[in-house]
């Protein structure tokens, strides 16, 4: 049926009924600490119509391999979902879809327990939609001593890159991506190189671009799921709450532009960018691309720093009219600049400022200036 980074999955029959078989690589000598994430598996499934049913575990009797035998979801994963019916997915089916998919993280976190893993691949359409792969997201001799940081890069909360533990928050953050992803029909990021440079864009702030149908309190949501800040992100509570309380008004108008958008081909995944050959949307370590990711973010606020050193002076320049660099010789520049000396100020002055005068001043910095070469600076 499919592959993910540390297993693939067939249809079977037990027992007369069809059943989802899950077959983890090199699985033989399964560790005490992934036997423990299956445990929680049981005890989240127990009772609980929000997640993929789980009904036991075995072991092929060739290869030894450890086998997960789940609920068989007839009706695939979200993704291929969307891929196939988007045009007729209205903003109503979108909602439904996440109150069910919230329904199933909502019941998670009130027993404790995190996902670590939650994309668009694990939400299945069983009767309803339910979460699927609870814990299920790395190797399965995998143990407690090994930091590696497995996963998807685009539906990773920015804490994880920097060494924070998996938690309740960075589900909610996934969670964001997921109603990015039922605005557009594609997967976030899908159109880049999901490498060390991507860590760094999301570490840096950046999100999908939202489309031009979606209501302003959906909006307003998705954006404090994926918040940069894990303290600042609703709990699950609140978002199951806010779905189930929706400003049915906005939806009508969205859904209106949401034809309009598709009658000019402006939405869905075939009007989108080509996806990345190298976008990964499976399992896999990520401790090297984070490492490049972090020496990057470390050179960028090295470079920030030398920006600011004491022997550097800064000028105001609002109301700038123009900057003229003129040469006059091989080996000298005069610096023409519009400013008045009196407003001139070195670093140690400007750091004094309040942060709202900083907001509203325009700053050009020239470094190391000697005093020849300040005695150039002519008002223009």
């Amino acid at each position: 049926m499919a592959e993910g980074g540390f297993s693939i999955i067939y249809k079977a029959t037990w027992e007369g009924t069809d059943v989802a078989v899950k077959k983890l690589h090199d699985s033989q000598n399964i560790s005490k600490y992934f036997l423990n994430e299956l445990r929680s598996l049981y005890q989240c499934n127990d009772d609980n119509f929000g997640v993929i049913g789980y009904y036991g575990i075995t072991q092929d009797p060739i290869t030894k391999e450890y086998m997960i035998i789940l609920n068989y979801a007839k009706g695939g994963n979200l993704h291929n979902y969307l891929q196939k019916n988007f045009i007729n997915i209205t903003w109503n089916n979108k909602l439904l879809i996440l109150q069910r998919i919230s329904f199933g993280l909502y019941s998670i976190h009130y027993k404790n327990f995190i996902h670590r893993d939650f994309h668009s691949g694990n939400m299945l359409l069983s009767t309803y939609w339910k979460v699927g792969d609870l814990g299920l997201s790395q190797p399965a001799n995998n143990t407690l001593s090994n930091n590696e940081i497995y996963g998807v890069i685009p539906y990773i909360a920015p804490e994880i890159f920097k060494g924070a533990a998996f938690s309740k928050e960075s589900d909610v953050y996934s969670f964001g991506m997921i109603m990015w992803e039922l605005t557009t029909g594609c997967k976030p990021f899908a159109n880049v190189e999901h490498d060390h440079n991507l860590i760094f864009k999301i570490l840096d702030g950046e999100r999908p671009k939202i489309t031009e149908d979606t209501p302003e309190c959906y909006a307003d949501l998705m954006k404090k799921c994926w918040d940069s800040n894990p303290s600042k992100r609703p709990i699950i509570n609140e978002i199951y709450n806010t779905l189930y309380t929706a400003i049915w008004y906005q939806f009508e108008q969205a859904e209106k532009k949401r034809l309009e958008l598709i009658q000019l081909k402006k939405l869905g995944p075939e009007f989108s960018e080509k996806p990345h050959p190298k976008a990964i949307y499976t399992s896999r370590a990520l401790s090297d691309l984070i490492s490049k990711a972090s020496t990057i973010g470390s050179m960028v606020s090295l470079h920030m720093k030398q920006e600011y050193i004491t022997q550097e002076y800064e000028f105001d320049i609002d109301n700038i009219q123009r900057l003229s660099i003129q040469n006059t010789n091989s080996a000298t520049q005069s610096l023409i600049v519009p400013v008045n000396s009196s407003r001139k100020r070195n670093f140690e002055e400007l750091k004094n400022e309040t942060n709202e005068n900083q907001k509203n001043r325009k700053y050009i910095k020239v470094d190391n200036l000697n005093d020849e070469l300040l005695n150039i600076i002519e008002l223009i």
